[in-house]
C-alpha cells in the first residue's frame, strides 16, 4: 500500500484506523500479531498496511469499491480486537506476563 496518507494506484477508496494504547509493549505485541496476516488476506479488490508509531497502531485499508473497503475495515478491526483479548488473557495468567510463546 502507498505510504499513510498518499492514495494507492488503482484504489478508489482508503481507511486508516488508528488503535492506542496505554504502553509501547501492548502496540507492538497487537502490531506484531496482525501484521502477519497483510498479506494472507490481501486479494484482487483490496489491501492492507499494518504499521506503529509509539503506542499506536496503523491499520491502512485501500479497496476498488466501498463493498470491498467496509469488508476489510470489519476483517481488520476484528484481528485487532482478538489479538487484543489474547494479549489480555496472557496479561491475566500468573507467571506468563513478557512471555513469548516459543
Amino acid at each position: 500500500m502507498a505510504s499513510r496518507g498518499t492514495p494507492a494506484d488503482g484504489v478508489a477508496h482508503e481507511a486508516a484506523i488508528d488503535f492506542e494504547y496505554d504502553d509501547e509493549r501492548r502496540a507492538r505485541l497487537v502490531t506484531e500479531s496482525v501484521r502477519v496476516e497483510v498479506d494472507e488476506i490481501a486479494d484482487d479488490r483490496s489491501r492492507a498496511d499494518v504499521t506503529r508509531e509509539g503506542r499506536t497502531v496503523h491499520v491502512d485499508v485501500a479497496a476498488a469499491d466501498l463493498v470491498a473497503l467496509r469488508a476489510g475495515i470489519n476483517t481488520w478491526i476484528r484481528l485487532v480486537r482478538v489479538a487484543e483479548d489474547v494479549e489480555r488473557a496472557g496479561a491475566e495468567r500468573p507467571g506468563t506476563a513478557g512471555r513469548r510463546a516459543e
